[in-house]
């Protein structure tokens, strides 16, 4: 039996390459509108981060997500990312990597 290839992605916080499902994709649309993306599968141009609460903190301070998507991303939407990452850790805790 084969082993099956894991999706690997770089994670724009840390700069390591880490399993997809490690990860939540950022993506920006046409309009310009920065959304979290938990499938992955949104049009738009994305960059992944960990989910890591403290490293989201991180990034609004050093507005890497700015520079990397080339747009400006608002204090709102870095609270969203916050409560989805901080989410997911919570979820990732209790049950395990079962998603």
């Amino acid at each position: 039996m084969r082993k099956r290839k894991i999706p690997m992605r770089k994670d724009l916080l840390t700069d390591t390459m880490q399993p997809k499902k490690e990860l939540v994709r950022i993506v920006v649309d046409k309009e310009k509108n920065v959304s979290v993306d938990p499938t992955g599968k949104k049009s738009g141009r994305g960059a992944y981060v960990s989910l890591e609460p403290d490293k989201i903190a991180a990034a609004q301070k050093s507005k890497v997500l700015e520079r990397s998507l080339g747009v400006k991303v608002s204090d709102d939407f870095y609270q969203e990312l916050f409560e989805y990452v901080d989410h997911q850790k919570a979820r990732k805790e209790l049950f395990g990597d079962k998603k």
